[in-house]
């Protein structure tokens, strides 16, 4: 059960970790100091394999309006994907979904929507960098030497993702370590130190606890990832922000499955997370205000 002194036992463990500054968050021309105000991602998936319904849009024009709306109900950020990282979803490869992007990529950024690009694929994110995306939403490591010159080259900023595997969509099936920060700690600095080194000038970090991986039962997966989500002060020596994709979980929420990211969203802020990628924008952003508001 999650409790005030669970939640003590925590900070003293790991109190050296709890107060370090992390740097701004870079997103297209603004920077936002998110130990101030927490910062937004909404979500846009046009790939109708995706498990969220809601975020699922079927045309060019719903995509764009979505977007704009996303930004309206506070989304600093909006994150587009052509590809579910489901095990189970349809593979799109490289021209596919640069046929499904470009379009939509184009039209938000020209109507003043900030867009991230979720994807693995290089010739994928130099055609959304090019159409205007400003963020890389990286969710594979495979590719970094080519991933950080493009967002160098376009000035875009990095999220890097915690990928048990080459990507979201070739995990390697390992078990889950019931303490991943260890890991997540040399993976992250390296990278991290690799990005800086090739000319990318905004990056934040992203557990992965939106991705598949192997951990017993579906609510064993959901106590990983809330512990995960209010233990993730441990990275801010990184010196970076921590991005969250909130997990929903219909095993534990059932019928209430649309609040589940708002629960998880509390969490993720008492863990010092800096951005939050969401499905549901306006819950979100009230539940942070609510946050920001009650603090003591």
């Amino acid at each position: 059960m999650l409790s005030l002194s669970a939640l003590a036992r925590l900070a003293a463990e790991h109190a050296d970790d709890l107060d370090l500054p992390v740097e701004k968050l870079r997103l297209g021309d603004r920077e936002i100091d998110t130990d101030t105000r927490p910062a937004i991602m909404g979500v846009v998936n046009l790939s109708r394999d995706s498990s969220y319904r809601e975020s699922v849009v079927t045309s060019f024009a719903s995509a764009v309006r979505k977007g704009r709306v996303l930004t309206a109900q506070g989304a600093d950020v909006v994150d587009v994907g052509a590809e579910s990282s489901k095990a189970t979803a349809a593979r799109v490869d490289a021209e596919g979904q640069v046929a499904t992007l470009v379009p939509v990529v184009a039209a938000m950024a020209e109507a003043g929507v900030t867009v991230s690009v979720e994807s693995y694929e290089p010739p994928v994110v130099a055609a959304c960098l090019q159409a205007g995306a400003r963020v890389l939403n990286l969710t594979g490591s495979a590719e970094d030497a080519a991933m950080f010159d493009l967002a160098a080259e376009h000035d875009a900023s990095v999220v890097l993702c915690h990928i048990l595997g080459a990507h979201a969509r070739d995990l390697d099936g390992r078990d889950v370590d019931p303490d991943p920060f260890p890991a997540m700690l040399e993976s992250f600095g390296r990278r991290i130190d690799d990005a800086r080194s090739r000319g990318v000038r905004g990056i934040a970090i992203d557990p992965g606890m939106g991705f598949g991986f192997r951990l017993g039962d579906q609510r064993a997966r959901v106590r990983h990832q809330a512990s995960v989500l209010m233990a993730s002060f441990r990275l801010r020596r990184l010196g970076v922000p921590v991005c969250h994709s909130l997990p929903h979980s219909f095993e534990i929420f059932e019928d209430q499955f649309r609040t589940a990211e708002g629960v998880f969203a509390v969490l993720a802020h008492l863990g010092g997370t800096g951005l939050y990628r969401t499905h549901e924008v306006p819950q979100v952003v009230a539940v942070l205000d609510a946050m920001q508001e009650l603090s003591v």
